[in-house]
């Protein structure tokens, strides 16, 4: 069952409380038709009937439909342009979000608990998470910066932007976890700290007397040198070797100075040389420390 040669179908999946909700409002307001909570046994029927119509669509499939495990086999039977958007967040989060907004997560019950049921859950969606086409971790994502990433990895029609490669570099802090999505990983906990300047502290790295601050430790050029000319090289080989997101990202203490100031200069470095950059600063809205 083909789709339209013009249209283009997400399936949505993921964590309950990693953001589909928002996601699928996102992908609504892409002019998108958005279906959710389906049954994986009804989703080749539905992209049958939509695909003929050439509309993009994004379908919804996780926990709340039942029978989960059966959406691998019928993914496989899917022909077309089919992306697997796969939605993740640290369990922390999750129960955190689910306290805040009071909702019920879909397994409680049945695992008798909040933390079972989550348990539960990534066990049940881990197959789906390791087929996904894009894996993206909502922790600490502010939902300006969650429409950014799905806005931009996404066209307004419906297609996939025509990049060979999309590079995320996301400045993070060691304190609160290494992102779950990173595919290379480098710690700057050894450049010079503004944490510990009275005047800078209550800033961050995008601030530009932070940057110079930071830039002025004589190993910060030093590092930058060596981090460009590894991630330069690198990314040819990534690409050949067919993958389409690479997320790269640059730690310090707690994620505001530091990783901030280098991941900014690391963006920009890759977006002068043609590559399609997503910047993210996971931990800005964090308590200010280090």
């Amino acid at each position: 069952m083909e789709t339209a040669p013009q249209s283009r179908l997400v399936i949505l999946t993921g964590m309950s409380g990693a953001g589909k909700q928002l996601a699928a409002r996102y992908f609504e307001d892409m002019k998108w038709r958005v279906v959710d909570n389906l049954p994986p046994r009804l989703l080749p029927e539905l992209v049958r009937s939509e695909g003929e119509a050439g509309v993009p669509l994004c379908v919804v499939c996780d926990v709340r439909g039942g029978h989960i495990a059966d959406l691998i086999p019928v993914l496989s039977d899917l022909r077309g342009n089919v992306t697997l958007l796969f939605l993740d967040a640290a369990d922390e989060e999750l129960l955190f979000r689910f306290k805040e907004t009071r909702r019920p997560h879909p397994l409680f019950d049945s695992a008798k608990g909040i933390l079972p049921a989550i348990e539960a859950e990534r066990h049940l969606l881990y197959p789906l998470r390791e087929r996904a086409d894009i894996v993206l971790d909502t922790t600490g994502l502010s939902p300006q910066d969650f429409r950014s990433a799905l806005t931009e990895a996404f066209a307004a029609n419906g297609e996939l932007r025509q990049h060979p490669l999309t590079v995320t570099v996301a400045s993070f802090g060691f304190k609160h976890g290494i992102p779950l999505d990173a595919d290379l990983l480098f710690d700057v906990r050894f450049l010079r700290n503004p944490h510990y300047n009275d005047t800078l502290r209550p800033r961050d790295g995008r601030d530009t007397e932070v940057e110079a601050y930071v830039m002025a430790d004589e190993k910060t050029p030093c590092f930058l040198e060596r981090l460009y000319d590894m991630v330069g090289w690198s990314l040819p080989h990534y690409i050949a070797e067919g993958k389409a997101y690479l997320t790269v990202g640059i730690g310090c203490t707690g994620g505001r100075h530091r990783s901030v100031v280098v991941a900014e200069k690391l963006a920009k470095f890759l977006q002068e040389r043609g590559y399609r950059v997503l910047l993210q600063h996971r931990d800005l809205a964090r308590e200010r420390s280090g």
